[in-house]
């Protein structure tokens, strides 16, 4: 009798504590990315600048934006099954500490192949974070909020990285060299990492299963993420969507000055639509897949991108039909990024295994699609003409619309 008496009251703040948790740790996860998002994509309305200082060309960018890809795929692959392990501490943390650092780095380099280094190594960084903070956020959230709560986590790296970002740069170039741009992002990493060190907790798996539709906490070889039907289509769909991002996001800005002839003004105002068309993507598409479910929400997605992108191909040099069909693409492409390495990824494995799930998706989408696409898109824009690239995003697309359709239905209340 005295034992349920004195269990009653403290049920109620755990629940509250749990809820001030959730938000809490949602909010310094979504910060962290958001820093990802500037880390990565800062250089691309810089590279303009850059290029002429260091004699770059097109094909120098497309090894640049590949080569953190392709570490950053390579380190999820790896560091996904490692958080699974570990924990999400042990991984989160430090990444978020070593990517700051080399981010600031960056400013240093002083010619492809400095640069090349740089970037890499960031990108390993990058990589380890990304799927164990998804996992995170997935752990930290009611399973009635999960497509909700990713969807804010991952909304940050569109936002901070391709929306503000462009708009920042391209007026901070007014007053400060690009070196010290990039010396300025350091520090807002290393608060963040102190906070995540302060308040992030690792779940245990019994918790962890309620999240998932197998709720399955039992321990599994990595390799059984392979059984779950979800996974080997993810690996194609996540291709698919970040070569669209990839391609438009690392040769838009040059497609716009060089073949539109746009301004440098221009240019960072049509690029921040990226941002903001994703950002609005990633908040709403997901969130609406908590009650519709993942698969119909993804459907809708791959059709919206593709009449976005046929807009966008046959926008003339006028920044407002540029901006607004580049934000409808990515509103949608974004979309798919965030259900395909988020929920739908981690939903359908076992507990022991989402992160691991994570970043095989993640990975093999970062070498394929987003390191091999932009040489590729490079040597197109080099050899052929840059009006061109958008192609291999429509062909990308066609296929993505296949994986779509082949999709197994993973939101718990459309299961229920």
């Amino acid at each position: 009798m005295n034992t349920h008496i004195a269990a009653q009251p403290l049920s109620r703040p755990a629940t509250r504590r749990n809820s001030g948790y959730e938000w809490k740790t949602v909010t310094l996860l979504c910060l962290g990315f958001g820093l990802v998002g500037i880390d990565r994509f800062m250089i691309l309305p810089l590279f303009p600048v850059i290029s002429k200082e260091l004699n770059l060309d097109y094909q120098d960018l497309g090894q640049i934006t590949g080569v953190l890809a392709i570490a950053w795929g390579v380190a999820a692959l790896f560091m996904g099954n490692l958080s699974d392990r570990l924990g999400h501490r042990k991984v989160i943390i430090p990444a978020i500490v070593v990517f700051s650092l080399l981010a600031g780095l960056s400013g240093l380099a002083t010619g492809v192949g400095s640069l090349m280094i740089i970037r890499a190594l960031m990108g390993v960084a990058e990589g380890a974070y990304t799927p164990a903070s998804i996992v995170a956020t997935i752990d930290a959230s009611k399973p009635s909020r999960q497509g909700m709560n990713v969807g804010i986590q991952q909304a940050a790296l569109p936002l901070f990285g391709l929306g503000i970002a462009p708009i920042l740069v391209t007026q901070l170039l007014k007053v400060v060299e690009w070196h010290w741009i990039f010396a300025m992002v350091s520090i807002p990493g290393l608060v963040v990492a102190y906070l995540l060190y302060r308040g992030l907790r690792d779940p245990d798996p019994k918790s962890a299963a309620a999240h998932t539709a197998t709720h399955d906490a039992a321990t599994h070889p990595w390799s059984d993420v392979f059984k779950y039907r979800n996974i080997p289509l993810n690996m194609i769909g996540m291709l698919c969507w970040l070569t669209n991002l990839v391609v438009l996001s690392a040769l838009l800005p040059s497609y716009l000055i060089d073949y539109l002839h746009l301004t440098l003004e221009q240019m960072g105002y049509v690029l921040s639509a990226i941002g903001f068309g994703g950002t609005l993507g990633t908040l709403v598409m997901p969130a609406l897949s908590d009650r519709l479910g993942r698969k119909p929400v993804m459907i809708i997605s791959v059709i919206g991108a593709g009449i976005g992108l046929y807009f966008l191909m046959h926008a003339g040099p006028e920044p407002f039909a540029l901006f607004a069909s580049l934000a409808a693409t990515l509103f949608f492409i974004f979309s798919m990024i965030c259900l395909t390495v988020g929920p739908i990824s981690a939903e359908s494995v076992p507990a022991t295994l989402m992160s691991t799930a994570s970043g095989i998706v993640i990975g093999t989408g970062e070498i394929f699609g987003g390191g091999i696409a932009p040489v590729i898109a490079g040597y197109v824009a080099h050899h052929y003409g840059i009006q061109y690239i958008m192609h291999l995003a429509a062909i990308a697309l066609v296929v993505g619309l296949v994986v779509a359709l082949l999709l197994k239905e993973t939101a718990p209340a459309r299961r229920r």
